[in-house]
């Protein structure tokens, strides 16, 4: 398991930023390399990302889920569930959004398997980190 955290500062405002995150056909594509498919319901996705990771490239196939949300603390929860396309690997994650007057902080509880993993927790660490930085810098945005 890699756990992670990152804040992220926005000039909208907090009730702005909470509609955003929530919504899932904005909130995907804004981190690299992914994309959504179709929705699922309400509040899911069926997503895809490509992500590389040193010389290999690989794309994971799932669904990007809120499972809770706390619309009075600007708090939610969202949970990835995902599968390598043509491998063995998974990569699942638990995100947890705290939004606050001029941003907020995400949480990143990640579990990774296949090829990716093999890879060394330090590759996933850093291949992790980058993301979740480019999509705090995009959060801003959407």
């Amino acid at each position: 398991m890699v756990e992670l955290d990152h804040s992220f500062a926005t000039t909208k405002p907090v009730d702005e930023t909470w509609q955003s995150i929530l919504d899932l056909e904005r909130l995907v594509p804004a981190v690299e390399g992914g994309r959504v498919i179709e929705q699922n319901g309400p509040n899911s996705v069926k997503a895809e990302i490509k992500v590389k990771m040193g010389a290999m490239s690989m794309t994971f196939t799932g669904t990007v889920t809120v499972t809770e949300q706390d619309e009075a603390a600007h708090r939610a929860v969202m949970q990835v569930k995902s599968k390598e396309a043509g491998g063995q690997g998974y990569a699942n994650a638990d995100v947890v959004f705290t939004l606050s007057d001029g941003g907020g902080t995400l949480h990143t509880a990640a579990q990774i398997s296949g090829k990716a993993a093999s890879m060394g927790e330090g590759v996933v660490v850093s291949v992790l980190d980058a993301l979740i930085n480019d999509f705090t810098q995009k959060l801003a945005a959407i």
